[in-house]
């Protein structure tokens, strides 16, 4: 499976990088997953996301044009309760880093 959604930007931006894998308790996840990507879209800043993967293991990039909206976005009430649901219910393990992109390319046919 492979998702992409990047609006047209140039570096300097920011990268959020989450790669997961779940657990076998995956109750009301999905429905989570939509409403978060839905509130993360309409910040202002967010500048989009791929993520690739199955169902267990994922790697999601969210790309942010600064620090201050992913600040924003991690504080964002509904995105804590997900957090907080998925520490104790949704995955094995994961690790999330915010990177600064210097520069980008891409490539498309």
């Amino acid at each position: 499976m492979h998702h992409y959604k990047l609006k047209n930007t140039q570096a300097p931006f920011y990268a959020v990088i989450f790669v997961s894998e779940k657990s076998e308790n995956l109750n009301g996840f999905e429905e989570m997953d939509k409403t978060t990507l839905e509130l993360a879209s309409s910040i202002d800043g967010f500048i989009g996301y791929e993520t690739v993967g199955n169902d267990k293991e994922n790697i999601f990039v969210s790309y942010w044009k600064n620090k201050e909206c992913i600040d924003e976005w991690r504080k964002n009430s509904t995105h804590l309760i997900a957090k907080k649901m998925g520490k104790e219910m949704w995955y094995k393990r994961y690790v999330s880093q915010i990177c600064l992109v210097e520069s980008s390319h891409a490539m498309e046919k």
